[in-house]
């Protein structure tokens, strides 16, 4: 007996209520989809043997693959490629183009395999300098950031992507590929809302700048320094000239890129590239530092993808899906936008683009793909759909972009109605090229 819609909405609902409230994402999906099941009209053993480790089993392969991109994530985070990357960027476009550079950045290290909240942690103290010497506002250089982001995103070895390919047994390399129109569109879209903006609302103030941690000192004058100082100093790199150059922190990047692009599995080309670039930046004998605690980062996402897998699994054994069907037939919206409604759906509910891709993925596959939907149209513009309403007050992009851009609650809101444009125009383009052109 399929679980009804009240429980589907009760699982939910309260999945989202509990990540408000704190709760632990993944503790919340899985409250969410016991109760779910339990109201919707599932026994305790259905619950456990129809709806939850099925779920929780077909995100194993998605597993897997997000361990092995956490070798290439520990490579660029912890040998300072990610941060070189992201400087010689905005270096070579200089300050005129500040918010160009800025987008810019944001998209190639996602595109590189950083994952999102992470990026903006390594761009904030940069985007605040930028932003400050270049005079334009702090709202604007948020939504530079969060652009690039939705931009690098689609076209990503990341969980999102990962999932998506997975969900639709498609080479993750094609995928990324075909993201790159709609990427291009986001940037786009988001260089001229961020110049729009460059003059409205708070301006980077120079206590925002003021943060020790930051600090690059050559390791030799850091000995003169109080003890209080030099312990925030070796927190961080201990001069910009220890990061490794552009040319070298980019080749493990740009190697699993191309390594992809033969239909390689990632679970394979992950680690290759980050290993090759480790050499290429002479940090061979760090590798395995970099590996350990790269994986480590992966703990939390893994833990996500399970209650993420939980939820999955109330959906798809429920009614859910038929009545979005009859109710999209009902309304003459034809078929093809199911892909990225569902994607919005579960994206703007989790407060995250990879949580979305993992819940509807799997969950609506099967009907997009019965519809005559070609699997490679359904997968991207899901993708497309999961980035439009990732941006919600209770996902960790947000939070981590409000914390680390130094800004309120109220203020850090006032960007969302612009990251939204973005992301809908991003969807839109997947659905003009995917879901009209070439379907």
């Amino acid at each position: 007996m399929p679980v009804n819609f009240l429980g589907v909405f009760a699982g939910l609902l309260v999945s989202i209520i509990l990540i408000i409230l704190k709760l632990n994402p993944v503790s919340a999906m899985f409250l969410g989809t016991i109760l779910g099941s339990l109201l919707g009209g599932a026994g305790l053993y259905e619950m456990l043997w129809t709806i939850i480790i099925p779920g929780v089993e077909s995100v194993t392969g998605i597993i897997v693959r997000i361990i092995a991109g956490g070798v290439l994530a520990g490579v660029l985070i912890e040998s300072g490629a990610a941060e070189s990357i992201a400087k010689g960027i905005i270096e070579k476009l200089g300050k005129k183009n500040a918010l160009l550079s800025l987008a810019l950045s944001s998209m190639i290290l996602l595109a590189a395999g950083i994952f999102l909240p992470v990026s903006v942690v390594i761009l904030a103290p940069i985007a605040l300098s930028v932003a400050h010497k270049a005079g334009v506002s702090k709202l604007s250089a948020i939504l530079a950031l969060s652009g690039g982001a939705k931009a690098g995103n689609i076209i990503s070895p990341n969980p999102n992507t990962i999932s998506a390919a997975e969900a639709f047994d498609l080479p993750l390399g094609d995928l990324m590929i075909h993201g790159f129109i709609p990427a291009l569109a986001a940037l786009i879209a988001t260089v001229i809302l961020a110049n729009l903006l460059k003059n409205r609302g708070f301006k980077v103030k120079d206590k925002d700048l003021e943060d020790p941690s930051r600090v690059f000192i050559p390791r030799k004058e850091s000995r003169k320094l109080p003890a209080h100082i030099k312990a925030n100093v070796d927190v961080a790199r201990s001069d910009t000239n220890e990061l490794p150059k552009f040319s070298r922190a980019i080749v493990a990047p740009l190697t699993a890129i191309i390594l992809l692009m033969f239909n390689l599995d990632s679970f394979i080309v992950l680690p290759v590239g980050a290993i090759i670039g480790a050499l290429a930046m002479g940090k061979g004998r760090r590798c395995l530092d970099y590996i350990n605690k790269g994986i480590t980062r992966m703990a939390p996402v893994v833990l996500m993808l399970l209650g993420a897998g939980a939820l999955t699994g109330l959906i798809k054994n429920s009614v859910m899906i038929d009545l979005i069907i009859s109710s999209m037939n009902y309304l003459g919206i034809p078929m093809i936008l199911l892909a990225p409604i569902s994607g919005a759906v579960m994206g703007a509910a989790t407060g995250s683009a990879a949580t979305g891709v993992i819940i509807a993925g799997p969950s609506f596959a099967e009907i997009l793909l019965a519809q005559g939907i070609p699997a490679l149209s359904a997968a991207i513009m899901i993708h497309a759909g999961a980035s439009l309403f990732d941006i919600v007050p209770h996902g960790n992009y947000f939070l981590a972009g409000k914390d680390s851009m130094k800004v309120g609650m109220m203020d850090r809101i006032k960007v969302i109605p612009y990251e939204a444009i973005i992301g809908l125009v991003m969807t839109i383009t997947a659905i003009v090229i995917y879901g009209i052109i070439l379907l």
